[in-house]
């Protein structure tokens, strides 16, 4: 009896330990894992997307007050932003050189001109139709149709970027889409989901148009600021060109009596010129953090804005809270977190092409994903392969 009590002693202290061993391994692998997600690396880009986030909170709330103002100008309040563009980006455009000593802007417009004006004109409606879609569908309606555009941009990156998306990806975009379902709802509990709109099948398809229209545009974004580091500023410059022309024949026909009719004072232009220049930040900021990221990485961060926006109209103007926007807000960074604990993979490779004026990323060893891949070059146009360089 002694001799089976020792061996069952031996048993149990045997089991325990090598329970306690288990548990140690995990621990240690679960704490290198926090190590790898928790840096500045990974860090960095959820970081800046939440500013962008705030970029948008702030014209949210502008919007808000203008409203309040009795001021309903959308197209007009996107013509001041591109006019910014303009003022900015087209002009730099013009000052700079190519190398045989030619205005960019020209040799730009020579190469793409078409290519900018579809990007400008999908950038402009997508901007319309998701607001216009405030006036025929509910809240609860726009917030969740508008995550459409993740998979619209992940599909968009899979073709056009040439990348592979990993299991941790979709859990990342999963777990995102889990918070705005805790978003919307903690619209129900408050009340905000019983608002519905006129033409409800209306507003869900202008919700779902514009988030195609914003993907086509992220993505396109996307891929020309990664070509080179001066990718943002021919995209930006070109919008600027383009989009006040594009965004002006818009309100000429949809605003003129609107604005016309408009009793000016010095709160609404203030109003005005906070979301204008709320609008101009968040063009000016999205290519870099997609340099950092990617576009389907940023759309994820912007999710949080309509929270940010909540919280803000806690303060402003007395909203309802709910425990269920704190949630939705942790989640949503979880996500995010995830998301960017690993950079998508070259869904194919191709031959480095033996080019060494070349800025695109079709000149750079691929043994790096085209979301995360460095610049060779510091100067160049592109959408082309051969780009042109600048003084």
């Amino acid at each position: 009896m002694e001799e089976i009590t020792t061996n069952e002693t031996d048993v149990i202290q045997t089991s325990s330990s090598a329970t306690s061993t288990t548990l140690s391994q995990t621990f240690i692998k679960v704490k290198r894992g926090l190590k790898h997600v928790f840096t500045w690396g990974v860090l960095k880009p959820v970081l800046y997307g939440q500013g962008l986030s705030l970029l948008i909170c702030g014209t949210a709330v502008s919007s808000e007050y203008l409203y309040r103002h009795n001021v309903s100008l959308p197209v007009f309040q996107g013509f001041l932003n591109y006019v910014l563009l303009c003022l900015v980006y087209t002009t730099m455009l013009i000052c700079k050189r190519t190398e045989d000593g030619k205005i960019l802007l020209f040799h730009v417009l020579k190469e793409n001109w078409w290519k900018y004006i579809i990007l400008a004109i999908f950038d402009v409606e997508a901007n319309y139709m998701v607001v216009l879609a405030y006036q025929y569908t509910s809240l609860t309606s726009v917030q969740l149709l508008d995550c459409f555009i993740l998979p619209v941009v992940m599909v968009l990156s899979y073709l056009l970027l040439k990348i592979r998306y990993l299991p941790v990806h979709y859990v990342g975009v999963f777990i995102a889409l889990v918070g705005v379902a805790c978003m919307v709802g903690a619209d129900v509990i408050v009340g905000k989901s019983s608002e519905s709109g006129s033409n409800p099948a209306l507003g869900d398809v202008l919700v779902l148009a514009g988030a195609v229209c914003y993907g086509i545009s992220n993505v396109s974004m996307e891929f020309i600021a990664k070509r080179h580091s001066a990718g943002n500023v021919e995209f930006l410059g070109m919008y600027g060109l383009f989009c006040p022309i594009i965004s002006g024949i818009q309100m000429a026909i949809l605003e003129r009596q609107t604005l016309a009719a408009l009793q000016w004072n010095s709160t609404i232009i203030l109003l005005l010129a906070a979301f204008a220049v709320c609008m101009f930040l968040l063009y000016s900021l999205m290519p870099v953090v997609m340099k950092l990221s990617s576009a389907t990485a940023v759309n994820i961060s912007l999710l949080t804005a309509d929270l940010y926006a909540l919280f803000a109209g806690l303060f402003l103007f007395q909203d309802k809270m709910s425990a269920l926007y704190v949630v939705s807000f942790i989640t949503i960074v979880c996500a995010l977190v995830i998301y960017n604990s690993k950079p998508p993979v070259p869904r194919m490779t191709e031959p480095p092409i033996a080019n060494s004026h070349s800025g695109s990323l079709n000149s750079i060893p691929n043994s790096q994903s085209n979301e995360d891949q460095p610049l060779t070059e510091t100067k160049g146009t592109c959408f082309k392969s051969n780009c042109v360089f600048v003084n």
